[in-house]
Parts: structure tokens; sequence; C-alpha cells
């Protein structure tokens, strides 16, 4: 290994690396103290560039020779590129030169800045005034991961404070290569002095970037870690907090079965019992109550002075047979009791899958739609995929236009009204004049359309009624079209139809009639069934059709007498036991009489006692409590008239039918009379 390349490690700040070998001549004579740059001291001062001779086999290639000019503030300074290297100078071998001063060696140590009274270690580097003695010794000692190394000396840069030099090809190490200065620190550790050339060295392994990285990339930012871990760490903490909290509601405990949740069973879980799946009819084998035990438990009920004058009946409904009679052939005052006799005769005589038609066709002008009314007073104004609460399955005038705008192109300007279907009055004999008044809640003039049953609201039964609601729906169709609504008129025959919609079907329409007592339904329907049997569609042919439909069906109607379809009429009469031989028969058992079959659905529209229709508010009271889901019946009621009629189970599972018919009662308290009177038959063995 040559000399020159082994490391001398000096023992004071001399710099000796480029003294003479001993035993040579001017041998120790280059030793000089590593002055700083003069330029800290406002002095211009040219740093001599050492001429670079580069071999093959080296590792930094250039091999640092002196000028032989002695003079060094006359030798010029010589253009310095990174990129190419510097020519050669060969010295002088007839006489041995003097020797220039020893290039200056600036040191270079990165440092944070320090807020601190501290010299700037940076800015002495950079050309600021030079350290004394003091501030050398008091310099701090610089933290480095591995042991000192020394590498060869690179060439000075040129004095140029904003240069930056790209980064050579990696050295190759060389047997020529001078030994780099080493500075000595006053705790005697060594350090490489920095580079001062323009050729890069390699550097060890470090985490901390070069210096020219350092000064162009941004400063490392550790907190971001710490910062993303803070975050990620709330979050979890909020989230576990969120599902704590709604872990601890009651709906979300429930809900999951938790342990404190409020339902949470108290004890063991019950074992699951045995459920039959099949249901059991009524008892039609077994034996039924007797006259004498029924007539026992009604004395008491039945004789109640709250029901003023009462007549009524009970049959049994396996056998027909008669097992309690108060003076059931005594015509009373029905109220809508009469409605039994309506839909009882229209599921005779009808098709039971009936639908009543709404249609609009075009006029005369093609710009012209009609209105044809069909006698469907359910047809509703919600809006489509929104069912009806009170007409469950009706048709939907949104519907209606619908296909109208289609077919007509959006070019409809006018929209007339045909009613010629209904005939008569809209008003029947023994009405009171209020009763189609505008603004009563129970009845509406019987015209043959009409949206919602007339009600201003189509939710609620008993919401106010207009005064004309055909002619409402008809300017409700016209605002929709964007069209003017006109007067009525009378649809051409086989005029071309731009829309058509339908009712629900009989059974269904009879069932909504039942469940609300809907007056103005049952008059509809009464028409619709003198249409049917080819009869004028007024309130005279209406009454007439029930009562010839019934009899030919073999009913006895001695004493009935009846003006309207709804029994809104004060001037109607019924004896209670034509109401339960009707419903007799509906609940008969199957087979045994041909009319079971037609009036079988009667018996489903009945209101179920506390549970629906017009019972849903009944059989509240200790009294009648008793009968509370087991009696169905369809309720009349006037001003001192009370009626109930149905059918309720007894506790052996018989069916019973009963008719009650109050006259002369107070209306509160004649209903709970009649009330407890049907529950002590569902209360009854009465052996």
């Amino acid at each position: 290994m040559p000399e020159n390349d082994v490391p001398r490690w000096p023992s004071d700040d001399k710099d000796t690396s480029s003294a003479e070998p001993k035993g040579t001549k001017g041998a120790g004579e280059a030793t000089v103290w590593l002055p700083m740059s003069g330029l800290a001291n406002g002095k211009t001062e040219e740093l001599a560039v050492p001429k670079v001779t580069p071999e093959s086999d080296s590792w930094f290639q250039p091999v640092v020779e002196v000028d032989e000019e002695p003079d060094v503030a006359d030798t010029p300074s010589p253009k310095w590129s990174a990129f190419e290297p510097v020519t050669p100078v060969e010295p002088a071998e007839t006489a041995e030169p003097e020797r220039p001063e020893a290039p200056k060696t600036v040191f270079v140590q990165p440092v944070q800045p320090r807020q601190t009274d501290e010299p700037d270690w940076d800015q002495f580097d950079q050309g600021a005034a030079a350290p004394t003695r003091d501030h050398e010794l008091a310099r701090p000692e610089p933290q480095r991961q591995e042991p000192p190394q020394s590498f060869p000396q690179d060439p000075p840069r040129r004095p140029e404070q904003n240069r930056v030099e790209p980064p050579p090809p990696a050295p190759v190490p060389s047997a020529t290569m001078h030994a780099r200065p080493v500075r000595i620190e006053p705790a005697e550790e060594r350090f490489d002095s920095e580079a001062t050339v323009g050729i890069q060295r390699p550097e060890p392994p470090s985490q901390e970037p070069p210096a020219d990285e350092a000064a162009a990339a941004p400063a490392p930012k550790p907190k971001r870690k710490r910062k993303a871990l803070l975050i990620t760490t709330l979050v979890v903490v909020l989230l576990l907090a969120g599902m704590g909290g709604a872990a601890a509601m009651p709906k979300v405990s429930n809900r999951f079965g938790l342990p404190w949740a409020p339902n949470a069973p108290k004890g063991d879980i019950p074992k699951p019992a045995g459920v039959t799946r099949v249901l059991h009819g009524p008892d039609i084998n077994g034996a039924g109550p007797t006259k004498e035990g029924l007539a026992a438990a009604l004395s008491g009920p039945a004789g109640a002075p709250d029901l003023g004058t009462l007549t009524g009946t009970v049959v049994d409904a396996s056998t027909g047979d008669v097992l309690w009679d108060k003076n059931s052939g005594t015509p009373l005052t029905p109220a809508s009791t009469t409605k039994i006799l309506v839909v009882a005769a229209a599921l005779l005589s009808m098709d039971h899958g009936t639908q009543f038609s709404t249609k609009v066709v075009q006029g005369a002008d093609p710009g012209t739609a009609i209105l044809v009314a069909g006698g469907d007073p359910s047809l509703t104004s919600l809006p489509l995929g929104t069912d009806s609460p009170l007409y469950p399955g009706a048709a939907h005038v949104d519907d209606l236009v619908a296909q109208v705008k289609k077919a007509s192109g959006g070019k409809i300007t006018k929209v007339l009204l045909d009613i010629s279907l209904f005939k008569g009055p809209t008003s029947a004999k023994g009405w009171d004049p209020e009763d189609t008044a505008a603004g009563n809640t129970y009845m509406a003039p019987v015209l043959p359309v009409m949206a919602d049953g007339g009600r201003n609201d189509p939710k609620n039964d008993h919401a106010p009624r207009v005064a004309n609601p055909a002619a409402a729906l008809t300017q409700k169709i016209a605002g929709k079209l964007e069209a003017q609504a006109g007067g009525t008129t009378t649809a051409p025959k086989d005029a071309k139809v731009l829309g058509e919609v339908k009712s629900q079907p009989l059974t269904e329409f009879a069932n909504s009639l039942l469940q609300l007592s809907d007056n103005l339904m049952a008059d509809v329907l009464a028409r619709q069934l003198a249409l049917a049997k080819g009869a004028e569609a007024s309130f005279v042919g209406g009454a007439t059709a029930t009562m010839d439909v019934l009899k030919q069906a073999g009913f006895d109607l001695t004493g009935v007498q009846i003006n309207d379809g709804s029994g809104l009429s004060d001037q109607n009469k019924i004896p209670a036991k034509v109401l339960s031989e009707i419903l007799a028969v509906a609940a008969a058992p199957d087979g045994k009489d041909p009319r079971t079959a037609k009036l079988r659905p009667l018996l489903a529209g009945l209101p179920v006692a506390g549970g629906s229709g017009t019972l849903e508010k009944r059989y509240g009271d200790p009294a009648s409590s008793a009968g509370r889901g087991w009696v169905r019946g369809k309720t009349g009621t006037l001003s001192g008239v009370n009626t109930l009629a149905g059918v309720v189970l007894d506790t052996d599972g018989r069916m019973l039918v009963f008719a009650l018919m109050s006259s002369g009662s107070d209306q509160n308290k004649g209903r709970a009379a009649l009330d407890v009177v049907a529950a002590t038959l569902h209360k009854c063995g009465c052996r």
C-alpha cells in the first residue's frame, strides 16, 4: 500500500497530511495551521486549485499535484467544471520548486440552528468571521453513528455559495490517493473534514441525508405518524363510545337480545309449547245450550231498563233452533241493521266478483272528455301506491287520469260529467234534511261517482262530506289534465274510451260497507242491485229489488218496510226475526243450506267487538268485556233507537246467532246494555 494512503493521526490541530515523508528533502516543512477562509474578514481571496491527474486504478482517480508557481497570489484561477477534469501540469525536473501554501480547507459541519449564545458554526463555515480559539474549543462534538473513517482529499470547490454539483459516478479506490485531512477535537476525537472538492466521495450508510439533499428536500416530519396514530385512536374511541351508547338504548338492546335489555327474560326461557295449526270451526255435534238455561242467563241483562223496549231472538246456527225469543216478530226501526238486508240481497243475486266501472270517453270534439259515472263512490284521490284506509283495494283517480293523458296525447281542453246512471232524488223518504247538507259526516247526496265517499279527507271516516261530490271530482280530474271543467251531459253510445278503472270486487265492497257502516255505499249498492235486476236505479228501485231477491230466496219478510239501503230513514221497519234468519243461514254448517255459500261473506264483514269497525271502541266496560273479541255484529243507531245483530261463540264453542232491537233508549246507555246481553251469550254454557 502506498505510503500516502496510510492515514496519519496528528496530535494537534496542525495539518501534516501534505508534508514530505521523512528522509526526503523538506520533510516536515509543509506543516501549517489549518486556516479559515479570509473571506470572513472581508478579504478577497482566490483558493488555489490543484492540478488533478486521473489514474485508471485510483479510487477517486484524481491525484493532487502542486503547482510550480511559488507565488499563490499570482496564480490565475482556473476555470473549474464539475463535469470536466482539469488538465494536469507536470512539475519541472531541473529545479526544486518552492512549495506553495497548502490548500485552504474549509470545515463543513451541518448543524441545526441554535437558539443560544453559541457561535453559529454554519456561518463560520460559509465565510463569516473566523471563530476564535475559544470558540473552536467550545464547538460541540458531532454525533456520528459509525467510527471515524478517513477519505482521500477532494479537490477544493470554487467559492460559489449557491452552486449545486450533480453527483458524479462512484469513485474507485486508488493506490496513489492522498489521505484526507482529519480534524482533531479537544477531546482527542478525530473526524474527517467535509468534502471541499468537486468530486464527491461515497458516504457511509447513514440515516441522515447528504448535505445537498438536506438543503433541497424539506425537513422530515416525524410528527405525522404520531398525529395519524392519535387521530386513528380517537376515531376508534369514538366508534366504541357510539356503539356502547347505541347498545345502551332500550330499542337496540331489546332488538339484539343483550343481557341488559329491558325485555331480557328474567328467568329461564320456557320450552316451546305444542301448537295445533288446524283451525276448528264452531261445534256442530255437541250439546248446545237449552232454552231454559239461556232464558235464565238472559233474564237480568235483557230486562235492563236502559234498553227501553227490547225485542230480539237467539238461534242455534248448527240446528236453526230458536233458543230465546222476545217479541222478535214485532217490526221496529232497524237503523243501520237495514244494511244486512241489502248486502244479503246483493250477495244472493250478483256475482261476487262484480266490479263497478268509472270511465272517461271522448266527446264529439276530440278535445272534450266526458267522465261517465258507473256507480263507484269508493274511487280514491290518494296517490298511486297508497291504498285507501277506508276502502282497501279501491281504484285511483290518478290511474284514470294517466290513461286519459296517454290516449289523448295530452290534448284534452274540457271535461264534462255524465251522471245519468242513477235516477230520482238524491235523498230518501224519512231522512233528516241535514243528512245530505254540506259538512255532515255520515252521508252525501247519492250520486253515481265521487272520490273517497264524498269526504274532504280521504283517510278520515268522520271527515265532513262535500255538497256536490260528483262535480268536485270532475274539477279534480280537469285540473290534473290542465283542462276546464264543464257541466253535465250524456256520453254518446260507443264513444271511444280514453280511460277506465274499476272498484273492488263485490265481496270486498260489501266488507268495507259493513265495517264502516257506510251509508252512501249501502244506498249505491241498493241501486246497483236494482240495475242488476233491470229496475230503475233509485231509492224505490233499490228497496224493491232488495225485497224481491230476499223473498225469492225463501225468507219471510212479513212486517218489513224499507225506503233506503242505509237505514237512515226512520220509517224503515224490520222485525228482529228477519235479521236473525238471514244471519243464521250465513252461519249454518257447510252444505246444510244452499244459500249459505252465497251469504257466508256477510259474516266476514261484521265488526269485531273491541277490535274493528263500529265495535272497535266498545266492550271496554267490565260488564261487557267478556265479549271482547268474541262478538261480531252489525250496529244500528238513530235517535231513540239502538240495534245489534250478529254471531257469537259460547263457552262450548257453539255458534249462536242473535238480533237485538231497542226502542226508546238513550244512545250511550242503550248501546252499553246491548253489549252486556251479547257478552252474556259468550259466557253461557246454559244447559
